[in-house]
């Protein structure tokens, strides 16, 4: 038996290694069970692969982004075969990873129950403790239509065998190379108990999978398309051990508390009435006081860096969208053309950029002019699927906090600085201080603009990203077409990222519109365009400072800053006095004079997640002074009632938190 020589990468460290012909990946790394998997030659592969002569081979342990996402993918195939077991006429759908953990569509004659949920789940634990192996085994298509007969859906996926697309999850199926299909085999016949078309790689065996436990199931268009058939989806989540499960199962605990859909709902901040559509919200007035002081702390500061205010309608015709390029890129995401004025198309407009352009573009401009920094809270519609619309965070009709900076070219750089400098500053000021940013850079195959012009852009940008001294994650091959950019990712009070602000360049728009300005020798030059959303937009930010602060808003923010609560119904004026002359200060006071008990009053304060209750009784009124009781139970007495009218003043000024 020859020999082969192979190269283990682990970690910094390289390793020569003569083997025999016929060595696994497994064979390599036998006694590490967190090893699952192994990248060979930058190719994932299984463990049982044949490693050949001169192939630098890496381990892939379970708790990496792609052990990860074999276990699940993995689990994902055990909860198939599981359905098939106990409903023999499913048809397959897919079954890809995703974030946390995976998912399966199946077609079934009647959606899932819980208690049909229950069942898999069992059935999947008995599949898990026989230890299947999953064996991987190369077809044609011929014989994977001939294998896969009563699989339409399966079928189709070998039609398309190819580059298939990510978002809808085919990928995990076909891919671009050979094709290949997974079987499960009994750990000691070696019989095929199940089988589904991959290309995995996937875990040596069932018995590899830790911890797992399905979610629930939704409905889904195969392949993600309104035109195809509605499949039932199953989502679960796996992960390495029992103990890591409990603390995402935990933190889904903490989440769903937070759910910025629920607060709205209980704090009475917002809604989505049916009667006006998916996506679209109305702000209640609580909501509304949140909203407008976000809104009006945002101005101000705008303001002060300089930024000039425009307004702009919500529907121009479509013109507009063909000299942007919008209906040749975008027009899947808009809402169709209304015909007016004999015929002519009107949109509503899904960006902001072309209008601003339009004020940019409206007279002569000079370089003495520059930076000219346009700003609106502009309101945008986009069609999102129904799919993916998901309360405030992803809706169809939102208000963006936008701003397009035009600048020349050796303005650039510092205008960027600045910006981002504005942005990170803003975004604190709101109570988000956990950041990294993220720069995305050409995509090769698309792009605009010369490869000089892109170089020198994503270098400006890469060094006015370090001088933040935070974090800088690459992101190869992720901008638009029109120009590299970076985006700011928050993490909020439990940990999860939020994409919140992008400053972005643009190569496209100034051309297309053909601006210019006048430079300093008279001669007619192309400003620099910068997009800045620092939001993204209100609706969304609104949502996740709702879930951040889990309702209890810094006094600053929240609707009612503080409420009177009467111990008995002869304090009730002496308190009305008070929330009046705090009002004259600019707090938003009220007082509950309802029948309820004092206790019940204070539960329905905590309920509201008021900052400041203000607590008054007899000995308070001959004294001339309140109470207050905190969100956490705490409590101060005694404290005279210009003090206290101070000191809510005083929180709400230095947006502190309490």
């Amino acid at each position: 038996m020859s020999d082969v020589r192979v190269i283990i990468q682990r970690d910094s460290e390289r390793e020569e290694r003569v083997v025999t012909t016929g060595t696994t990946a497994a064979d390599l790394f036998t006694g590490d069970r967190t090893i699952v998997a192994a990248r060979v030659a930058g190719e994932l592969r299984d463990l049982a692969y044949e490693v050949q002569d001169g192939e630098e081979v890496e381990p892939v342990e379970i708790s990496s982004e792609d052990g990860l996402n074999i276990l699940r993918h993995s689990t994902a195939h055990v909860m198939a075969q599981a359905v098939q077991e106990l409903f023999p006429d499913a048809k397959l759908g897919i079954g890809p990873p995703v974030k946390d953990g995976f998912y399966y569509d199946f077609d079934v004659e009647k959606p899932f129950t819980p208690e049909d949920l229950k069942a898999v789940e069992k059935k999947m634990q008995e599949i898990q403790k026989r230890g299947q192996r999953f064996s991987r085994r190369v077809v044609t298509d011929e014989g994977a239509r001939e294998e896969l007969a009563a699989e339409p859906y399966k079928l189709e996926l070998i039609g398309i065998k190819g580059p298939a697309s990510s978002d809808d999850g085919a990928n995990v199926e076909v891919g671009g190379g050979e094709l290949t299909i997974y079987d499960n085999l009994d750990a000691k016949t070696g019989e095929l108990c199940w089988k589904d078309l991959c290309r995995g790689p996937h875990l040596p065996t069932t018995r590899n999978i830790p911890a797992f436990k399905l979610m629930r199931n939704a409905a889904a268009y195969w392949r993600g398309s309104e035109k195809n058939p509605m499949l039932q989806r199953i989502y679960g989540t796996a992960w390495p051990s029992k103990e890591e499960l409990k603390a995402h199962l935990d933190f889904l605990a903490e989440a769903e508390k937070r759910d910025h859909r629920k607060l709205g709902n209980e704090l009475d901040l917002f809604s989505i009435p049916d009667q006006i559509g998916s996506g679209l919200a109305v702000f209640h007035p609580k909501g509304g006081i949140i909203r407008r002081v976000m809104e009006d702390y945002s101005r101000r500061r705008h303001e002060e860096e300089g930024y000039e205010f425009v307004y702009t309608p919500h529907a121009t015709k479509g013109k507009l969208f063909e000299t942007s390029g919008h209906l040749d890129w975008y027009a899947d995401g808009m809402y169709p053309p209304m015909q007016l004025d004999e015929g002519v198309d009107y949109y509503l407009k899904p960006m902001n950029c072309p209008m601003h352009n339009l004020i940019f573009d409206a007279r002569g401009r000079s370089y003495r002019e520059l930076p000219l920094r346009l700003f609106e809270f502009g309101t945008v519609y986009r069609y999102e699927k129904s799919g993916v619309v998901h309360g405030l965070t992803r809706a169809r009709g939102f208000t963006q906090d936008d701003a397009h900076i035009y600048c020349t070219k050796e303005q650039m750089a510092d205008e960027l600085d600045k910006t981002l400098t504005f942005v990170l500053n803003l975004l604190r000021d709101y109570g988000l201080t956990d950041f990294y940013l993220e720069l995305s850079t050409k995509d090769p195959e698309k792009f605009v603009g010369s490869d000089e012009i892109w170089e020198e852009a994503t270098e400006t940008l890469r060094q006015v990203a370090e001088k933040q001294g935070l974090p800088l994650v690459p992101d190869p091959g992720g901008a638009a077409f029109y120009g590299p950019k970076i985006s700011v990712q928050a993490k909020d009070a439990i940990g999860r990222t939020w994409q919140m602000s992008t400053v972005q360049l643009d190569f496209n728009l100034p051309e297309r519109f053909d601006l210019e300005y006048t430079g300093p020798d008279g001669s007619k030059q192309r400003p620099v365009m910068i997009h800045r959303a620092l939001f993204g937009s209100i609706e969304r930010f609104f949502a996740v400072l709702l879930e951040h602060y889990a309702g209890a808003f810094p006094a600053w923010l929240a609707p009612v800053q503080a409420i009177g609560i009467p111990i008995g119904d002869a304090h009730v004026e002496y308190l009305q006095k008070f929330a009046a002359e705090a009002r004259k200060k600019g707090l938003r006071v009220e007082v509950d004079a309802s029948s309820d008990r004092m206790q019940k009053k204070i539960r329905n304060a905590q309920k509201q997640k008021v900052p400041f209750m203000v607590i008054a009784g007899d000995e308070d009124m001959t004294a001339g002074a309140v109470s207050f009781r905190y969100r956490d139970g705490s409590q101060e007495n005694g404290i005279p009632l210009d003090e206290a009218i101070a000191k809510i003043a005083k929180v709400v000024e230095e947006r502190a938190q309490i």
